[in-house]
């Protein structure tokens, strides 16, 4: 589960015509698992990581595994017949994020099979679930779990780097899978202009550097990080708060999502604007007063976003297709909080 940290880890279209889009691909209340008319002709092919998958007729029966794919077929009206349980981020520990919920209630459907992965792919779960595709665009899948899971039905892997998937593109994937490429595409242009509308109420964050980064509390003397590959870090740079010289070279040099640096190095963040972390009500003064991660100007001023740890909030950091309707503006607006002198 990608959100969780890593230790724990290693883990513009007007609303209203999209509505009138989506109601003609939605299902007609058959349950989970139905799927509309309409959308693009099969069999079709999307390509990924590990090559490329033919979907040779229309699925009726969907079913998804690791972070947030159930998302795009809910979001165009179809319900999965199961999907990956929350594991980070759940407010009520019933296993579905609240705007997974709140989606599922609009749609007057039941929860979906939840398949557990805290211990990895549950694949006698998903096959009981008969599906007719698997998605998993944003995921960090291996070979042996896409190969397992092929044996049950056509797989739809990451495009490139595990856990690097941007929404839109998780959006294109999952889409073309359902045969709904289409209405995906409307999807991104919707959502895209919640994103800049939401930005564009504060105009103090556009063109700062921003550093997504995980500061372990029991061991202050790393500074841990999120490259431009990760989707925190990703996202923030697409919506122009780029990374800062630091984090851009480290990028630059490997395909890891996450990496580390000795806090000793402090001085090479001195071009850090902000700080986006996971923490709590005393994250910033333990920061403040640490003699290494001080001397990172953006800490000694108190220039630190703290995303509450485990909350939704803090999960939606990894946007994707329900959550940013759902949290965009508290997103934003918690970022730019962090601007203020603590």
């Amino acid at each position: 589960m990608l959100l969780m940290s890593p230790r724990r880890l290693l883990g513009l279209v007007l609303a209203t015509a999209l509505t009138v889009s989506l109601a003609a691909c939605s299902s007609s209340g058959d349950g989970a698992g139905s799927s509309g008319a309409g959308g693009a002709g099969f069999p079709v092919t999307v390509e990924h990581v590990y090559g490329t998958t033919t979907i040779e007729s229309k699925p009726e029966r969907v079913a998804t595994v690791a972070w947030a794919n159930h998302e795009v077929p809910l979001a165009l009206g179809v319900v999965p017949v199961g999907m990956s349980k929350a594991a980070w981020g759940d407010d009520n520990g019933n296993g579905v994020l609240p705007w997974v919920e709140d989606e599922l209630k609009r749609l007057g459907a039941p929860t979906p099979e939840l398949f557990d992965e805290t211990d990895g792919i549950d694949y006698e779960a998903v096959a009981d679930t008969r599906p007719d595709v698997i998605l998993a665009s944003y995921s960090g899948l291996s070979k042996e779990e896409y190969d397992k899971l092929s044996k049950i039905a056509p797989v739809v892997a990451y495009p490139k780097t595990a856990w690097g998937t941007s929404w839109q593109d998780m959006v294109r994937m999952n889409s073309k899978a359902i045969g709904l490429q289409a209405e995906g595409d409307r999807l991104i242009e919707k959502l895209t202009g919640q994103v800049i509308g939401s930005l564009d109420k504060h105009p103090e964050l556009k063109g700062r550097k921003v550093m997504f980064a995980y500061l372990d509390p029991t061991d202050l003397s790393k500074i841990g990080f999120y490259t431009t590959h990760d989707t925190r870090q990703g996202f923030l740079d697409s919506v122009g708060m780029a990374p800062p010289a630091e984090v851009a070279a480290k990028s630059a040099g490997t395909d890891e999502f996450y990496v580390e640096e000795s806090a000793e190095q402090a001085e090479r963040f001195r071009d850090v604007d902000l700080v986006v972390t996971y923490g709590d009500d005393s994250t910033v003064a333990r920061l403040k007063a640490d003699p290494l991660l001080s001397k990172i100007p953006a800490i000694a001023a108190g220039h630190v976003a703290i995303l509450k740890d485990a909350t939704p909030l803090a999960a939606m950091a990894n946007p994707s297709p329900l959550s940013i309707p759902w949290g965009i503006d508290d997103y934003f607006s918690t970022l730019a909080a962090g601007l203020t002198d603590k």
